[in-house]
């Protein structure tokens, strides 16, 4: 193909990489890197990128004397699905490795992002079922509290698909989805039954809270991308605002037809709420982790480094240590841990770093906060924002104690001396060292005659046909798990 011709296509591509990148949860520094590895070992060294958390653009200017070409996209929906998330990471990492020239990347690409998932929709309603449950048993409910839980999560996540198949902005979903959990378990405190529906709540709010990209838009601005960072983060407390609207508005309503929901006190911890406490932080983590269509083999991993996280959290918690700096030491061995298994798994770290954390986030203090925010006394009102602040510190917390643990624990994986140091931060997605090659060189001789021999192997009935690595290490299209 002419020169001018594959430099377009080759632009199309970065983008099309950084579109899903993106909007699937990863910083845009590790998008940066991403774009500028492939354009560059695809033989576009002059090629620059800028990123915003709406569109991407692309540039090459081959000489100062000719006009750039500059090509941009625009980042249309944001879903966290990390099925699509680890399979581009692989093309990424096939073309980089020469395994793939531009056209069959661009056509891998294109059966990555066509293609349905291998597990349907009613399995992730109830995914996000058993991450509330799970979050329940964490908090210590009993069988009837985790059931109530289980059915708020189910009418939550039915109720906010249907608003989205009407286009309905992200903020409506959370007012929504948090109103509908407060008024299921107001209905159920008006009952006969004896159910401690606060702890209902704050199950539900940890499950809505669990999409929010805190963890993005700290990451950005950690690594210098302040206007992508003030973004996320904007969106990120729009959410979180829409969760309070809900919650409060539905306590409101609670109070005006007399039911009394009442205030959560988490209490003594003894062995035995220790032991749910883990069991049930492994749960919340793994079945989130399954609703966000991570592959299946990872899903086990997840479980346990939540669980070790969370007995972390609350042995460092019983000693008065402050909840901010006890989940925030946990986050931190989530992402000293989270490099290693994730390479091992073959999965991008952000898959393991964002479930594990999930079990942590501060849905009792948010809910506390409300309550005594909704009894409306000066004392009340005090220590309502306190609770308040608390739960900003403890999100906070988390983010950064899973950056940190990055980058400790990058380095310590290989040499110091080969560390990227042209974009700062560690990388959540993508391959950590790119080995790319100068143009003039071999490298689209010797990826031409690559694939020419998997294509003489095809013809002989080769199993290494496609030269297409998926999830499960077979041909492509891969299913993961």
């Amino acid at each position: 193909m002419s020169e001018n011709r594959e430099l377009n296509l080759t632009l199309d591509f970065c983008l099309r990489v950084g579109e899903v990148l993106l909007s699937s949860g990863a910083g845009a520094a590790d998008v940066t890197a991403t774009m500028l590895s492939l354009a560059r070992a695809l033989g576009f060294w002059q090629a620059e990128c800028d990123i915003t958390f709406t569109s991407l653009e692309m540039s090459h200017q081959t000489s100062p004397d000719e006009p750039p070409v500059i090509a941009t996209r625009q980042v249309k929906q944001r879903v966290i699905d990390y099925q699509h998330l680890t399979r581009v990471d692989h093309l990424v990492r096939d073309v980089l490795r020469e395994d793939l020239d531009l056209r069959q990347a661009r056509a891998e690409l294109g059966r990555i992002v066509s293609t349905g998932h291998d597990r349907p929709r009613w399995a992730v309603t109830g995914a996000w079922a058993a991450m509330s449950a799970g979050v329940a048993m964490q908090l210590g409910g009993d069988a009837a509290v985790v059931v109530l839980a289980l059915l708020s999560a189910v009418t939550i996540d039915r109720l906010q698909l249907r608003m989205a198949k009407r286009r309905m902005p992200a903020f409506y979903q959370q007012v929504a989805g948090a109103g509908a959990a407060t008024l299921i378990a107001a209905a159920a405190a008006a009952s006969p039954l004896s159910i401690d529906v606060s702890l209902v709540i704050t199950a539900n709010i940890v499950m809505l809270l669990a999409g929010v990209g805190f963890m993005g838009g700290l990451q950005d601005a950690l690594t210098g991308f302040y206007i992508t960072a003030g973004a996320r983060l904007t969106e990120a407390i729009l959410a979180t605002a829409g969760i309070i609207a809900g919650v409060s508005g539905g306590l409101s309503l609670a109070n005006v037809v007399g039911v009394q929901i009442p205030e959560i006190d988490p209490g003594r911890v003894d062995i035995q709420s220790v032991g749910l406490m883990i069991v049930g932080s492994a749960l919340a983590a793994a079945a989130f982790a399954f609703a966000s269509y991570s592959p299946g083999r990872i899903l086990a991993p997840i479980a346990g480094i939540a669980a070790v996280a969370m007995g972390i959290s609350t042995s460092l918690a019983q000693p008065g240590l402050g909840r901010a700096w006890s989940v925030g030491t946990a986050a931190f061995f989530v992402g000293l841990v989270a490099f290693a298994v994730a390479g091992r798994m073959r999965v991008p770290p952000l898959v393991v770093v964002v479930s594990a954390i999930v079990p942590m986030l501060p849905g009792i203090s948010i809910y506390r906060g409300l309550t005594l925010l909704a009894e409306g006394g000066r004392r009340d009102s005090s220590e309502g924002l306190l609770a308040m602040v608390t739960a900003a510190s403890v999100a906070i917390a988390l983010a950064a104690g899973v950056i940190l643990g990055e980058y400790v624990a990058q380095p310590l994986k290989r040499e110091a001396q080969k560390l990227e140091v042209r974009l700062s931060g560690p990388r959540l997605v993508g391959p950590v060292r790119v080995r790319s090659r100068r143009p003039g060189s071999s490298a689209q001789t010797s990826r031409r005659g690559r694939s020419r021999a998997r294509a003489e192997d095809a013809d002989d009935g080769s199993t290494g046909a496609t030269g297409v690595t998926g999830d499960d290490g077979a041909g492509s299209p891969a299913q993961p798990g």
